[in-house]
This record gives structure tokens, sequence and C-alpha cells, in this order.
């Protein structure tokens, strides 16, 4: 946030855009602070600039607050719209008043903390897990092999040494459920994902209709320690159904599959307020023993 008040470590038009109209963002920042918690469109009378998905000057202007910390995240409206307000109306005074650590000692922190969460991991995948570049995080890695906070591993498989924190456990058992959204930490990384289950997997939102393997907004099913599934799914909210658009089972998937599947999905749907799970059927035995499962559970409530 630092570097971005400065004009670094952001996108170079929006760095841009905080240089060139200083005025405008004080302007907003005081607007915030008076008035907030604000949504763009609360801020009016700023026309469009070209590019940026359409993007206001106001949208502009708080984006370059929100990268610069000077304003964050208070809450998101209907549309899922952020309302933005100053930090001191939004974060304890016990997380306001810690001290901010020096840059240097900030990525080693950040990347202790990436090696906590992903257990063995590349230089790679440590560097990956909190977006930091290369010439930053590199050298830190060094340090923390050396200190003793990272031990090199071997993995099978793996063509580079891994990297392991020295506080890490070993669970006896991993009894994990869950639909993962494209975006979740386990599989943003998708070497790693590959390396780590053999699932290859990729965000197809932007690709053609007629080119896409598996659909549009896919979801990996985690079971245990293995991702065994996947389907893509849309919240059809007119008719309060949440629709199995196409699944695939991965080779060697247990066969309770689609049975923990069901429940994942039933899950999905109380929770976003939707009354029933439909699966479209495409001739396969997999989406056949889902829809099966998914009409049994539904049954038995």
């Amino acid at each position: 946030m630092a570097a971005a008040r400065e004009g670094h470590g952001i996108y170079r038009r929006l760095a841009a855009f905080g240089e060139e109209k200083k005025n405008f963002i004080r302007l907003v920042l005081t607007e915030v602070d008076r008035r907030g918690p604000l949504t763009t469109s609360d801020i009016d009378g700023h026309r469009h600039t070209p590019g940026w998905w359409g993007w206001s000057e106001a949208k502009l202007a708080l984006e370059w607050l929100f990268w610069a910390g000077l304003i964050t995240t208070h809450s998101r409206g209907p549309t899922f719209e952020r309302r933005y307000d100053i930090p001191e109306r939004v974060f304890p005074a016990s997380i306001l008043d810690t001290p901010t650590p020096e840059p240097h000692e900030a990525h080693r922190q950040l990347l202790a903390i990436a090696a906590r969460a992903m257990g063995v991991a590349t230089r790679s995948d440590l560097r990956d897990y909190f977006r930091l570049s290369p010439a930053v995080a590199y050298p830190r890695i060094d340090e923390l092999v050396e200190d003793g906070v990272l031990m090199p591993v071997k993995v099978k498989g793996w063509p580079q040494d891994g990297l392991l924190h020295r506080d890490a456990r070993m669970p006896r058992r991993i009894n994990a459920a869950a639909l993962l959204a494209p975006f979740d930490p386990l599989i943003w990384e998708r070497s790693r994902v590959e390396r780590l289950f053999g699932f290859r997997y990729r965000l197809e939102i932007y690709t053609p209709a007629e080119k896409r393997e598996h659909g549009y907004y896919v979801f990996p099913f985690l079971l245990g320690d293995r991702l065994v599934a996947r389907v893509d799914l849309k919240a059809d909210r007119n008719q309060r159904i949440l629709r199995v658009l196409n699944c695939l089972d991965e080779a060697g998937a247990p066969q309770e599959t689609a049975e923990r599947l069901a429940e994942a999905l039933h899950s999905m749907a109380t929770w976003l307020g939707l009354e029933q799970v439909d699966v479209a059927e495409n001739g396969n035995d997999f989406p056949r023993r889902l829809k099966a499962a998914v009409e049994n559970m539904a049954v038995s409530k």
C-alpha cells in the first residue's frame, strides 16, 4: 500500500491516474470520510473513461485509494458492489495500532505464512501465494532457508526441490469434502494443482462456448485428499434452482463420489437460498449417478 501511494505496485494506468488527478482523488477521499460507506454510484457526475471496463473517474479514484490503503472495503451491496469506507471505521484499533514492518521483514513474514498454509511448496509456489515478484521473494526465501525457517525437501516426481516450514504438521487423516471455487487458494496456481493432484484445471469463462472443455464456471470437488470430480454450476435465481450443467468424475474417483458431491451441492443450494438441485444428463454414467443421488437426498429430506 505504501508503494501504491508512491505510484508503484499497481497497474500503470491507475498509477498515472493517481498522478494526474490528485486533487480529484483528495475530494473523493473527503467524501468517503464525510459520508461513507459509499459505493461508486454514490459519487455522481463524473464521466467514464475509455477502456478499464468503462470505469468512471470516481471508480478509478476509489480503486487508487483502495490500493493505497487510504480506504477499504466496508461491505458489499446486493450486486456485489463494494462499499468503501475509511480504515478507522472498519478495522479494530488493535489492528490499526499494530506497527507496520519494514518491507524486508514484511516479505519474510508473508513467505513464512505462505509456507505454513501450503505445506510442501516450490519457491515459485511460495512467491505466487501473495503475488510477490521474483526479485523480492527469492532472496527472502534464501534467507529463510539459511535461518532454518524453511527446510529443503525432495518430492517424488517434482523436477525442483520443495520447501517445508519447520513448524509444518502432518495430519493423520484428511476428511475434506468441498466444492472449490475457481479462485480458491488450493487451485489458484494451476501448475501446482497438476503437480499435487494430477488434475488439469483451466478457467474457461473467457473461452468461446463452443471451445470449452468442461464449462463456464467449473468447481473442482475435493474429497479426502484428492480432487475427484468437477461440476459446471449455475444459480438459476428465477426458478430457485442450482443447475449442474455438466459434471465429470476423475479417473479412480471413489465409489461414494456421487453421493458426497450430492451432499455438497445441496449445501451450496441452501447457502444460496435456492430450493433444489437439478443435474443435466449428457448420456454418461456419472451424471446419471449424480442425478440419482441428488434426487434420493431430496426425497429423504
